[in-house]
Parts: structure tokens; sequence; C-alpha cells
């Protein structure tokens, strides 16, 4: 088969394994587009079993020409032309059918796992709940922004447009306090820091596993073929894209810290005020190759460490399972870490970790070498720290009823501040 064929979802197991294929559909695909993809599979296959049939005529007719008597030779190389031609129709048949193939292909993903629950945004399954949800402050984040002189939006709106927004005084001190903790505590763990580019290639977008499905939720750079990446994941995954791992060397733990753009399409009138939802914002992110036996503990882990870093932070909060039709294409299993925003009385996301299994290694061609020979690796992700958006739950969680606002313990030996006061009218 085409070699590209070799980046989409694993085709032969879509066709043998149901509960390979009940994973596909359990995202919202149609059950009748995998049956096209394994029809245009099996002709593809048929049309290349042909084309190596009449590479082997071919070659069988140049050796006759060259044994041929004088008599013989001008027969010969008429048939030889005649295959030649056949043989070129169907290289490019087949060239054209595989095309359409792969671009069918590509847009299937991954299939979500067995113990994702069915259903779609709200279908999601409580994991595990953290820490009491007090009642609304004195303040939302918003105003409280305003309140502080941390936040300016008017500015940004007049500059750059809507969801946007200048960070400003003690706010900035506070997201490089978070960044500082954040990468110490993964460093600790074994961690190896990287800041990452956010321009890339589209071609490391679809190997990621963000294009073609998340493509209108990412900025372009069309006179330079060069795309804005929403989290520094891509980045990190690109570092060994193409590499035959050693088996001792996994897993590789990476943690990516990078300015993050999205265009938030599809999200009008949402969290229109302060700083929740923007175009740019700063991110901590883990990244993993891992052996595809510990993959799933891995994944534990990566929960845990948000976890931890939500619990030191005093952010009360809950772990969800989300459900298949709203995992995005790359995940497998996704939990999602939620914490409580009082001015809203519900949880909102923070952070996430999802297991991508092998899916986007497929695309990237990153194996693992072993003593039964090369095998696909298995990538992970999670979110350690959302700046911004970490920015506001604190502002509603740690603000005080005079004004003040108190930083949690663990940002104290990164910003050198225990209590910050209104600014003085």
């Amino acid at each position: 088969m085409n070699g590209s064929l070799s980046r989409v979802i694993d085709l032969k197991k879509l066709r043998a394994d149901e509960t390979y294929r009940l994973g596909v559909t359990r995202k919202g695909i149609e059950p009748a587009l995998l049956d096209d993809v394994l029809v245009r599979e099996e002709a593809c296959r048929e049309i290349q079993k042909e084309v190596e049939e009449l590479r082997s005529l071919q070659n069988a007719a140049s050796k006759e020409i060259g044994q041929a008597s004088p008599d013989e030779r001008e027969e010969k190389i008429a048939a030889a032309s005649a295959t030649k031609e056949r043989l070129q129709e169907k290289e490019s048949d087949y060239t054209a059918q595989s095309e359409k193939l792969e671009a069918l292909a590509i847009t299937l993903p991954n299939p979500a796992n067995e113990r994702c629950p069915d259903g779609g945004e709200d279908d999601y399954e409580v994991v595990e709940v953290v820490g009491e949800c007090p009642t609304s402050p004195n303040m939302t984040h918003a105003e409280y922004g305003e309140y502080m002189d941390w936040v300016e939006t008017e500015k940004a709106a007049e500059n750059m447009g809507s969801r946007f927004a200048y960070l400003k005084n003690e706010a900035v001190l506070l997201e490089f306090a978070l960044v500082q903790y954040t990468m110490s505590k993964l460093v600790e763990r074994g961690f190896t820091p990287v800041v990452t580019p956010v321009l890339v290639r589209e071609q490391m977008m679809i190997d990621a596993g963000f294009f073609p499905t998340d493509r209108n939720q990412v900025y372009e750079l069309p006179k330079d073929d060069l795309f804005l990446t929403g989290t520094s994941e891509v980045g990190l995954a690109g570092l060994h894209r193409g590499d035959l791992l050693d088996q001792e060397d996994v897993p590789i733990r990476l943690a990516g810290y990078s300015s993050c753009f999205r265009r938030e399409a599809g999200t009008y009138g949402k969290d229109t005020t302060g700083i929740f939802r923007v175009h740019q914002f700063d991110k901590v992110e883990m990244f993993s190759f891992c052996d595809p036996d510990s993959s799933w503990d891995e994944l534990e882990m990566l929960r845990g460490i948000e976890q931890e870093i939500l619990s030191e932070l005093q952010l009360p909060h809950r772990v969800i399972l989300v459900a298949a039709g709203d995992l995005g294409a790359p995940a497998s299993l996704k939990y999602d870490c939620e914490v409580w925003l009082p001015s809203e009385g519900q949880y909102r996301e923070l952070t996430s970790c999802s297991n991508y299994l092998d899916f986007s290694a497929r695309r990237m061609k990153t194996r693992i070498r072993n003593s039964e020979g090369n095998q696909l690796a298995h990538t992970l992700n999670g979110t350690a720290c959302a700046v911004g958006r970490t920015l506001v739950f604190l502002m509603e969680h740690h603000q005080q009823k005079d004004g003040s606002f108190i930083v949690p313990e663990v940002l104290r030996p990164f910003c050198g501040m225990e209590v910050i006061q209104p600014p003085t009218t």
C-alpha cells in the first residue's frame, strides 16, 4: 500500500476487530464511512496487485528482448511497450485511488477506549471530588482583575480585537511564579524542560493528530506555510518524529512551555469577560513517549501530578472521565480536571490529560526497539498549568473580604509576595 497510509489508524484492526471499530463509531463517525474506507482499501490492494504483476511482466519482457533473435526483437519490443503503457495506466490509477483513500482515512479518529462513557459533553463520569466548594466571592474574576489593576481588556480590544487582554502588575509576577513552580515540580519528577517553537509546518500538525479535524481552531500564516500551535504538545511530539527509541530510554518525559494560540471558533458569546477564554495564553504541558505496556500507568501518573498541583494551589476540583463523543480525534481516553468557579456556581475545566496510544506515533513513525522487534511508541499528554485560566480561579478563591489577595504558599518562593493589597485610589 501507499506508504502514507501507514499514517492513518490501523485499517487491519478496523476490518477485523469489532471492538476497535465500535471505538471509532462511538466518537460519532458513521459506520458507512468506515465501510467506504475499507472498500476503497480493498480496491487499492487489488490495483496494487495488478501493478506488481505488470512490473514483473515488464521485467520479463525486457530480458526477452535482450535474448530475442533479430526476427523476434520487433515483436518483443511491441509487447513490452504495450505492457509499459498498461503499467503506467495502473500506476496512475493506483496513485489517484490511494490519495482518495488517504483523504478519507486520515479523518478517522483514534477509537475511544471501552472505559469511556457513551454520549457527548454532558455524559461524563465523575471519578473523584476534592475539596469543598465555597459560595460566590465578593467579586467575579473579571471584576477582581479590573479592581486590582491586573487585567486590561478595553485597550486590548481596541488594539487587538476581542478575546485579548493585557496582564499587569502583580498578576505578571504571579504568572511567572506559576510557571516556575510548575516547571520545578516537573523537573524534580524527571521531566526534561523544553521551550518549544510556536510555529510549525502543516505536516507536523497532521502528525501530532490535530489536522484535519481541529484545523478551524488554528491560526494560519499562509505566506509562510506555517501554523500557530494551540499547545506545546505539537512541538514536543516532533522532538522524536521518525526516531527509533531504545527500550531503556523510555519513558521520555518532557515539560514544554510556550505561548499558545487558539481561534476559539464556535464559542461566540461564551466567557466574554476577563481572561477565562482568550486567543493567546501561556501553558506548561507534560508529554510522554512510553512503552505500550505502561501507557495506562503513565496516564495515571500525569493525572496525579495535575491533581497535586491543584491541591497545592488550594483549588477545589473534581476529575471527570470524558465521554466518547466528546473526545478529540487523537485521544483514546481523557481525564478533565475541573475546578470550582464560585461566581458561576459550577465546575469549569482547567487541565486535562490523555492517552493517545499509538495514534500520533503511527503518523510520526516513532518506534521503540526491543527484543521482539520494533513497535510503535505510545504518546500521552497532560496540562500541568494553563497559566491564565489558573489565575482566574486563584482570583476567585484567594481574594479576601477586604479586597486583598493571599498568595498560595507554594508560589511565595517564586514571587516574593504573601499578601497583595489593592491599589490605592
